[in-house]
């Protein structure tokens, strides 16, 4: 059996053995035998005797300048939690799952008071990475695009809609006001 560079493998699938190669990126050693742990393209380092593969779907990464889609899960006073559910504009899911958060300084431009005013928990919202420090994730609103994108009532739990008000959201069954960092892309059921 040959395996040839640019051949598209299975995961579990022999490359070889491991006299002929060292395992490399996307494979593992199984009792001497060399296998794919991806499905992707093999690649082969003759100089080096590495032979790896290449999956064409690897999972996504954070970096600064990310724009993010998350849900609120806790907020304190200072600080409101994320748990990030997917960068925006791509498809491939995240290598791993990150919790971000928004200190009160980064929720809007303007001066807030509460953190409350801006979030509520369950509220779905768009943020933009400003700082990752090993699993810290600091997230910003304060774009335009940013902030709550889906927000419920927080009395009887039915969807919000935008009102005339920049900050202000109506609950569609009990016609309940409250304040929020709305994002300029924010969905509306009505």
């Amino acid at each position: 059996m040959s395996i040839k560079e640019e051949e598209i493998v299975m995961p579990g699938e022999k490359l070889g053995i491991i006299e002929q190669y060292l395992p490399g990126y996307g494979t593992y050693d199984d009792d001497g035998e060399i296998k794919s742990s991806v499905l992707g393209s093999v690649k082969i380092d003759q100089k080096r005797k590495v032979i790896s593969v290449e999956g064409d779907a690897k999972p996504a990464l954070l970096k600064k300048g990310d724009v993010v889609y998350g849900q609120i899960s806790d907020i304190k006073p200072q600080r409101a939690n994320v748990n990030i559910e997917c960068i925006k504009n791509n498809s491939r899911p995240l290598a791993l799952p990150y919790i971000g958060s928004i200190h009160i300084s980064q929720a809007k431009k303007d001066y807030l008071d509460k953190l409350s005013y801006a979030f509520k928990i369950g509220d779905i919202i768009e943020a933009k990475v400003v700082k990752i420090t090993g699993d810290n994730v600091d997230l910003s609103t304060t774009d335009d695009y940013c902030g709550v994108l889906k927000a419920m009532c927080t009395r009887c739990r039915d969807y919000m809609h935008t009102t005339q008000k920049d900050s202000e959201l109506q609950c569609n069954t009990c016609n309940k006001k409250e304040k929020r960092k709305i994002s300029k892309n924010y969905i509306n059921n009505y």
